[in-house]
C-alpha cells in the first residue's frame, strides 16, 4: 500500500495522508478488509510525525472509512464500498454536466444548494 505525501503542497499532512487513503480507496488499491501500515510504520516510511498518522487515522474513523484497535491497527470498513459508489455517482454526473455544456462552477453550486 502506497501513501504519499507532497511537502511542497500547503494542505496539512494528516490531510494529504487521509486524502491518499481515500484515493487508494476509491482507485481500488486500498479494499475493504485491508489493514492500513501501522502508526509507528508510517510515521517511519513519511518521515512524519506519528500524532500527523494518528489524526490522519482519525479523520477516516470518523469518516467511517477505518475502524481502530488498539493492539490491532487501522482496518479499511465496508463504508469503503460506498465511497467507491459515490465516486462512480459524482464521475457520472461531471461527465453528464460536461456534456449538457453545465460549467464546473454552475455544477459545484448546484450540489451546494442541494445539501443545503
Amino acid at each position: 500500500m502506497l501513501i504519499t505525501i507532497d511537502e511542497t503542497n500547503d494542505s496539512p499532512l494528516f490531510e494529504q495522508i487521509a486524502a491518499a487513503v481515500r484515493t487508494g480507496i476509491v482507485t481500488g488499491t486500498i479494499r475493504r478488509g485491508d489493514r492500513m501500515p501501522t502508526a509507528k510504520d508510517l510515521c517511519a516510511s513519511l518521515a512524519v510525525n506519528r500524532n500527523t498518522v494518528l489524526h490522519a487515522y482519525q479523520m477516516l474513523r470518523d469518516e467511517g472509512l477505518v475502524e481502530l484497535r488498539r493492539g490491532r491497527g487501522a482496518t479499511v470498513t465496508a463504508q469503503a464500498d460506498n465511497l467507491v459508489q459515490l465516486s462512480v455517482a459524482v464521475n457520472n454526473l461531471v461527465t453528464e454536466a460536461r456534456e449538457l455544456g453545465i460549467s464546473p462552477e454552475i455544477l459545484s453550486r448546484l450540489v451546494k444548494e442541494s445539501s443545503a
